[in-house]
């Protein structure tokens, strides 16, 4: 955790407040995902049971204190520009249309910002060191921008045979009108949940990294959403092991 702490401390931390089968609604909505309080993880191990109300929270829905902002900016046009290893906190992404942004563990940090073309690149911690369901940081999401917008992101994983699987949950971030409220999403962007029958049906979760021979990423499916702001907090959240 004190790594966390420090990467936190030490990239660009803003301190300022600012459908699918089995998706999560960011519109606003009520979390699905159980947050422990701000402690160790070891201790959050055994307070599974403390929901998002013991996490002080700004009026926006977000925690208050210390995060990693990144935001995904849809745009109409193609950027020609390198960007790799830009070292932000914007991702470009097509307005319209599918991005794939490639994850690998590392500190926070945009590795290639332009997704214009397809593909983008993001950095993170791995989320579940220990793989025992309890993350050692949460991921927040909204939708912002021009009303009517909308985006689903999905956690997929690709094996060593280059087959790639995508989980069966998904965050559907919509703009509506009005103020827009953060939700917590660490369980559908930080794990991967397979379905391995061919029923639909999630049978098998994973988080991000958990497999050292496969690789990850967020399949980001744009249908006209401006902004779609991501927040990591040192908070730890409870996304289980199994589905």
């Amino acid at each position: 955790m004190q790594r966390v702490v420090s990467l936190l401390a030490t990239l660009a931390i803003t301190l300022a407040p600012a459908a699918v089968a089995g998706a999560f609604v960011v519109e606003p909505a009520t979390s699905n995902t159980t947050v422990a309080a701000p402690v160790a993880k070891t201790a959050a191990k055994t307070t599974t049971s403390v929901t998002t109300s013991a996490v002080a929270t700004t009026g926006n829905g977000a925690p208050s204190g210390a995060h990693y902002n990144l935001n995904l900016i849809g745009v109409p046009k193609q950027k020609s520009a390198d960007m790799t290893g830009s070292n932000g906190h914007v991702i470009f992404v097509s307005l319209v249309g599918n991005t794939k942004i490639n994850l690998s563990l590392g500190d926070f940090q945009v590795l290639d910002a332009n997704g214009t073309d397809g593909t983008a690149a993001f950095q993170l911690p791995n989320p579940d060191p220990d793989g025992d369901g309890v993350t050692a940081y949460s991921v927040y999401a909204r939708a912002l921008g021009k009303p009517n917008g909308s985006a689903v992101a999905t956690s997929c994983t690709t094996d060593a045979l280059g087959v790639t699987y995508c989980s069966t949950e998904s965050v559907v971030l919509v703009r509506g009108s009005g103020r827009q409220k953060f939700d917590n999403v660490s369980r559908q962007l930080l794990t991967v949940c397979l379905d391995t029958t061919g029923d639909g049906v999630c049978d098998v979760r994973q988080s991000l990294f958990a497999d050292p021979t496969a690789s990850y990423l967020w399949s980001y499916d744009n249908n006209g959403l401006k902004l779609a702001q991501l927040r990591f907090y040192e908070l730890p959240s409870v996304v289980g092991t199994t589905p």
